[in-house]
């Protein structure tokens, strides 16, 4: 469920992009990474960075488009929409407080969250996801500057990194508990 409600926004606006505007299609995403703000607080959870930092990338996109340049492209818009959770991802990392964090403190134990191991495991986990941000702003940077690239491949690079980044964060602590023998969910510091 938690995955799902983080990639709502990014499937909403994806969808969104093919059957209405650009701007109606960012408003919309920023609106349900604010609902998912709201789900949070109502239910006693942490602000997350990610859903704060998307709701804000999406809006100033959104005002972007409606204020200053109505004909940005919808590759420009998803350009600036991959720049920009490559920012928040890298972000979060460079300040010591991976997003993943947030997140995975939510679904454990405390003893869990407690080992060595486990903010170690989050760096990495939002490590691949910053990489799978900085795959897909790339795949659609080439297709800005070499039109003649079918459109699909800047499609195929994204769905690729961003299942392998889903991927990645499944399998990632499973594969830490099957190495070091340690209870489910927790991740040792590498031996």
């Amino acid at each position: 469920m938690t995955i799902f409600l983080i990639l709502a926004p990014y499937g909403a606006y994806t969808i969104l992009m093919l059957v209405t505007s650009t701007a109606i299609s960012v408003f919309a995403a920023s609106a349900i990474c604010l609902t998912t703000v709201a789900i949070d607080v109502v239910c006693g959870r942490s602000v997350k960075t990610l859903a704060v930092g998307s709701a804000m990338l999406f809006a100033a996109i959104g005002l972007y488009l409606a204020l200053v340049d109505a004909a940005l492209g919808t590759l420009g818009v998803k350009l600036s929409v991959d720049i920009g959770i490559f920012v928040i991802s890298l972000g979060s990392i460079l300040v010591r407080r991976p997003f993943t964090l947030q997140y995975a403190l939510e679904s454990v134990p405390a003893e869990t969250a407690a080992m060595p191991g486990f903010l170690y495991a989050n760096y990495v986990i939002t490590g691949a996801w910053t990489v799978a941000a900085l795959l897909m702003a790339a795949a659609n940077l080439v297709l800005l500057y070499v039109p003649g690239l079918p459109l699909w491949s800047s499609l195929a690079v994204a769905f690729a990194a961003r299942n392998s980044a889903i991927y990645f964060t499944k399998w990632y602590p499973e594969y830490r508990q099957i190495k070091y023998g340690t209870p489910a969910g927790a991740v040792p510091t590498p031996r």
